[in-house]
């Protein structure tokens, strides 16, 4: 989740509804400036106990955050207590139960960004070896309940903590209790918007399959594959879901900006504090009738801030944001990232993605969505299922990152990137899968011996 690095009131008034679209056209960039945006979360537990460690214990969340300030990151402060770190490398932040996230900064090419990856990876390693920390890559805290976790200090989670349990049974679990990886991806226009967004929304499950990674809650298999995707279908509907307006003509930037004023709000940030607006409309606010701010008109931060609570499977701002996969390993952390900008930064590839899944209703997507949680590649499609379509999708990704022809030092191009989801597709398992054959197998139903397997 966003991180506010500075006060607001800083930026335009919105005075008139092109403000509201300028800054998704805002966003346009030629191929050439496209750039690559991979975030990763993970679990941080105590190696002693594997408990969650609190923000002010010593040797807690905000010690490692003031331990990498030695490899020149620089605190970010919310009510006098560091909540974030910004660095060359991005940001890193907390989420609510001080799940760890590298924002990672835009870059050009895969090899960057599994570099950068692998640095921050380095970092937190050599912190958490002297404050008896590791990091876990899974979907969900495998053993925690809710009341075992704790809460970071950062005003907006306060507001969303309260308001959760209004408006859906499973909105604590997304906040307190799962890790994802994403990435945010450039357009040149519009209707190349459109389309990423199109292929982005039917494909997203295809992802949620091959990094599903959360079969496990509070210590016994859930049923599930990606229970963290499961958890989404019951947050918050007014602002999560597969958007079937993206698929009806006329789509685009202006229809984004009526869904983004439909959402409810959740808060409104001035000078250092967050104000609750849970709930309220940002259309009141365009009238300067929102309840908690009389008279007083949104600005552009605002705008952005509001984009930032509303979580379909794919967000639009001033760029694509992916969202649908698990935390993994750190060979996982550069596939997502492969997969996408294999299949949407290429023409070509592109137009073959869409060809896939162009025919599909809408009535099938949202089948598939609600499907694949628990059955994965077994999901269905018109025809056959996610696997009957897994292995060409990921020859359309190879052929796309192969046609951008980005190399690092020893002449490889970006395919390698996609090793681990071919392996996937091979052997015919999605990584919870195999989580849970270890469960039922080496591990003898013992599941706290994911922390010796899938630790960073």
């Amino acid at each position: 989740m966003s991180t506010k690095t500075v006060t607001n009131n800083v930026s335009a008034v919105i005075e008139h509804r092109d403000q509201l679209i300028a800054t998704f056209a805002q966003g346009e960039k030629p191929p050439e400036r496209w750039r690559i945006g991979t975030e990763h979360e993970k679990f941080v537990y105590k190696t002693d106990d594997h408990r969650a460690p609190s923000y002010d214990e010593p040797g807690g969340i905000r010690d490692l955050l003031d331990a990498l300030t030695e490899f020149g990151w620089v605190p970010v402060i919310e009510g006098g207590k560091v909540i974030a770190l910004s660095g060359v490398d991005g940001s890193v932040s907390l989420e609510p139960a001080g799940q760890f996230e590298l924002s990672g900064a835009p870059l050009d090419n895969l090899h960057l960004t599994c570099a950068e990856t692998g640095r921050h990876l380095e970092q937190v390693r050599k912190v958490g070896d002297k404050l008896g920390i590791g990091f876990l890559g899974l979907g969900m805290w495998p053993d925690k309940t809710r009341a075992e976790l704790p809460i970071m200090p950062k005003g907006r989670y306060a507001i969303m903590l309260r308001h959760m349990p209004r408006v859906g049974t499973m909105g604590l679990d997304m906040m307190l209790r799962t890790c994802t990886i994403q990435v945010n991806l450039d357009y040149q226009s519009e209707a190349d918007m459109v389309k990423k967004f199109r292929v982005g929304l039917a494909l997203q499950p295809l992802a949620t399959a091959l990094f599903a990674n959360s079969p496990f809650t509070e210590g016994k298999p859930n049923g599930f594959l990606s229970y963290r995707s499961h958890i989404w279908s019951d947050t918050d509907p007014a602002r999560t879901g597969m958007l079937p307006f993206v698929f009806e003509d006329g789509f685009g930037y202006e229809r984004y900006a009526d869904y983004a004023l439909d959402v409810p709000m959740y808060f409104v940030y001035r000078d250092g504090s967050y104000i609750d607006a849970a709930g309220l409309s940002f259309r009141d606010f365009l009238k300067g009738e929102l309840s908690v701010l009389p008279g007083e008109l949104p600005t552009i931060d605002d705008w952005n801030d509001h984009l930032s609570t509303a979580f379909p499977e794919v967000r639009l701002k001033s760029f694509l944001e992916m969202r649908g996969a698990d935390g993994g390993p750190w060979n996982r952390i550069c596939a997502l990232p492969a997969f996408w900008v294999g299949l949407l930064y290429d023409g070509q590839a592109l137009d073959a993605a869409w060809d896939v899944v162009k025919h599909w209703t809408m009535d099938e997507r949202e089948l598939l969505r609600s499907s694949v949680p628990k059955l994965g590649l077994d999901a269905p499609i018109p025809g056959g299922t996610l696997r009957t379509i897994a292995s060409e999708v990921l020859d359309i990704a190879h052929g796309g990152l192969a046609a951008r022809g980005r190399h690092d030092a020893g002449g490889s191009n970006e395919t390698g990137f996609l090793d681990p989801l071919r392996e996937i597709v091979r052997s015919g398992k999605v990584p919870a899968q195999l989580l849970l054959d270890r469960y039922h197998g080496a591990w003898g139903g013992d599941v706290s011996r994911v922390y010796e397997e899938m630790r960073f």
